[in-house]
Parts: C-alpha cells; sequence; structure tokens
C-alpha cells in the first residue's frame, strides 16, 4: 500500500480476537511496564535539535522495525510480534498472533482508523505534519508528542542507532491504545 505524498490516508484495521489473544496480551501489558524519564519543559535550543533529529530521519525514508505489537479498543484486543518495513511511501505492516497463528496485514479491513502516514513519523518519535505539541525528556529527546487527538509516548530509546530510535511507543486517543516494543531497528 502506497500513501500520496503530503496526503494522510486513513486505514481501516481489525483488532484481533481478544478471547484467541488475551493471555499474550496481558504479558505485553507486563512487559512494556516501566519508568519513565523526567520531562523538561521545550525551550528553543530542544526544539531545535529535535527539528534537526527530524531531519536527520527524513534523510533516512527506508526502514524496519521488529516486536512487539498490543492493540485494544477498551472492548476488544489483541498482540503478536510486528514486522514493519517502510520504503519511502510504501510500507507493510504485519502482525502475527503468537495463540492463534494468524497473521493479519494492515491493509485489510480491521475496524480502526489508522493515520498511516502519521505513524511513519511517530514511530520514529517525529512529529508529522501538521499542529503538534512535544514534552523531552531530560536527555533531549521527545517523551511525548501530542497530535491529532493521539498522545503518543517514549519511555526508553535505543541509543544504538544516531538519532536515537524508540524501544517502546505507547498511543492512546480516547478508548484505542498501542502498545509497541521495538526488538529490533533496521
Amino acid at each position: 500500500m502506497s500513501a500520496a505524498a503530503g496526503a494522510a490516508p486513513e486505514v481501516r484495521v481489525t483488532p484481533l480476537s481478544a478471547s484467541s489473544l488475551a493471555r499474550a496480551g496481558l504479558l505485553l501489558v507486563v512487559a512494556l511496564g516501566g519508568c519513565a524519564a523526567p520531562r523538561v519543559k521545550p525551550d528553543a535550543d530542544l526544539l531545535a535539535r529535535q527539528s534537526a533529529r527530524e531531519h536527520a530521519l527524513a534523510a533516512e525514508p527506508s526502514w524496519q522495525l521488529s516486536g512487539r505489537l498490543g492493540v485494544s479498543d477498551g472492548h476488544d484486543g489483541g498482540s503478536g510480534s510486528l514486522q514493519w518495513r517502510q520504503d519511502r511511501d510504501a510500507f507493510r505492516f504485519s502482525v502475527h498472533a503468537p495463540v492463534t497463528g494468524k497473521t493479519w496485514v494492515l491493509e485489510r479491513e480491521v475496524g480502526w482508523h489508522v493515520p498511516v502516514a502519521e505513524l511513519t513519523s511517530w514511530a520514529r518519535a517525529a512529529r508529522a505534519e501538521g499542529d503538534a505539541q512535544i514534552e523531552f525528556r531530560s536527555d533531549g529527546l521527545p517523551a511525548v508528542i501530542l497530535q491529532d487527538g493521539w498522545k503518543i509516548e517514549y519511555p526508553d530509546y535505543d541509543s544504538t542507532h544516531e538519532p536515537p530510535l524508540p524501544r517502546k511507543i505507547f498511543a492512546s486517543r480516547g478508548d484505542y491504545r498501542v502498545r509497541l516494543s521495538v526488538n529490533q531497528w533496521q
């Protein structure tokens, strides 16, 4: 699936069966818990550093990540292993459910409106196009991005990459919750 440059397409996705994935979802929530770094108010220096970081990330439009994903809409939810391959505006996002052995791909109809264009930015702790508020950790990396009604939190980073990339991403909007734990960035 491709997104046109500048467009903000939305894809509808259906959560995995809660009955078949409840145990895996509980394990994911426990595994993703942790303490957040202290936050500092944004100032001109932090915002300039974030803009430079976002510029460096934009210079690398092709990337991959693998990890664990948990989703919930307040009623149903599920989890599984995630493979995400981004090549400029084209992507493949697939989740393999450990209990059922099923794999689903974001291109399918699955019940949620997903802001695909924004996700590619948020996954790497960058602001998407449009208005956004940002809070920083004491180390100058984004702690929270508030954009398009979503709150995206970044409690942990992999600093072996330059710029550092998130290891954990927690996103919420209303009853919708997405928790991502990244095992590997490429």
